[in-house]
């Protein structure tokens, strides 16, 4: 069985982790995996949006597989090996061009929240689940998912999530800013296939350059020259011609990304 999934319906690509037994818990191979479905969507000029879920109904991700630590992280080196696949996921993931949210069902816990967070957006249901469990495991939890956790809810929930490594429920995760919007379960698929659809429909230059934007804001040496040249791309693209020309014809405007 494929532990990672991809599928494009139209513009908006879907990966799903699809572990379900094991609550979609992921292992060395599927941190690989998950990557190279990542670097294929940001080929494919038919994808605007990627859309991040777990299978099963039950789970986003419940974290690192456990019982593969024994084989996958028993000695430094395996640690090292592992955490690289976990970085090199993470960094294609933050660092995409394209918009990325994830669909949260269930548990979304520690390498979970970590692939949440680099996400652009997260929409959950109501049956949500999200723990940082190192604390638990004796593990240790790096410097780039902290400071992602922390730029979405302060260092005092952090710091919280961390030491205590208890789990929020739904209204919890969206009352500090870990997600955008709680839905019911039932109405989650709709709601983000909707949110996608919305986003897709939106000039691709204006998106990139606020995603960028967004991305050397949380850095601590921004590059502003870089954030500056996409929004003047925005100005002197044809989009933005097709924009203008779209708002007086009182029409939806078809972008190209050009």
């Amino acid at each position: 069985m494929d532990k990672i999934l991809s599928s494009v319906d139209g513009s908006i690509g879907t990966l799903t982790f699809n572990n379900p037994e094991r609550h979609n818990a992921m292992s060395l191979d599927m941190w690989r995996a998950a990557a190279a479905v990542l670097e294929r969507f940001e080929l494919d000029a038919a994808v605007r949006v990627i859309v991040l879920t777990g299978a099963g109904g039950k789970a986003f991700v419940s974290g690192a597989d456990i019982s593969k630590f024994e084989s996958e992280r028993d000695t430094l080196d395996a640690v090292a090996e592992y955490n690289v696949a976990v970085d090199r996921f993470g960094q294609i993931l933050g660092e995409c061009s394209k918009p990325t949210i994830a669909m949260i069902r269930g548990y979304c816990l520690g390498g979970g929240v970590g692939i949440a967070v680099c996400c652009d957006l997260r929409i959950a249901n109501d049956a949500s689940r999200y723990a940082v469990p190192a604390a638990k495991l004796g593990l240790g939890y790096g410097y780039a998912n902290v400071r992602r956790i922390m730029a979405l809810v302060g260092p005092q929930f952090v710091t919280e999530m961390l030491l205590t490594a208890r789990q929020f429920d739904a209204a919890q995760a969206a009352r500090i800013g870990l997600v955008n919007h709680v839905v019911p379960d039932g109405e989650i698929e709709t709601y983000v296939r909707d949110l996608a659809e919305t986003i897709a429909g939106n000039a691709p230059l204006t998106i990139r350059a606020v995603k960028r934007i967004v991305r050397e804001l949380r850095r601590d040496d921004p590059d502003v020259a870089a954030c500056d040249a996409l929004v003047r791309q925005c100005f002197e693209s044809a989009d933005y011609r097709e924009g203008r020309q779209a708002f007086l014809e009182k029409r939806k405007p078809v972008f190209r990304g050009i």
